[in-house]
């Protein structure tokens, strides 16, 4: 896979990061996103740039973690639907007369 060095910039520090090629898009939003928290987090609390970085991926963190669990009992939920359709289908189909 190709990369291409894309620039960023977060505290107002132009970084070169790189990044696979046709995702710069993706990587340049998640560095503004990144950068807003932090200058969010900055304006709330009076904190060392190495805490604010600390605190504000520990948020991220967190939202991935609840993101991740939202979606594992989705798939789960999904999953038995789709087992309970299997087996009324099943029943349906088991009491069609034979032809």
């Amino acid at each position: 896979m190709s990369t291409q060095a894309v620039e960023i910039q977060v505290l107002g520090r132009k970084l070169k990061v790189n990044c696979p090629t046709g995702q710069e898009d993706a990587l340049r939003a998640a560095a503004a996103d990144f950068d807003q928290r932090l200058k969010d987090m900055s304006a709330r609390s009076n904190v060392s740039v190495e805490q604010l970085l600390i605190f504000t991926a520990l948020n991220i963190s967190n939202e991935l973690h609840l993101e991740r669990q939202e979606h594992n009992r989705n798939a789960e939920l999904i999953s038995n639907k789709i087992n309970s359709l299997e087996e009324n289908l099943d029943k349906v189909l088991q009491n069609q007369p034979k032809r």
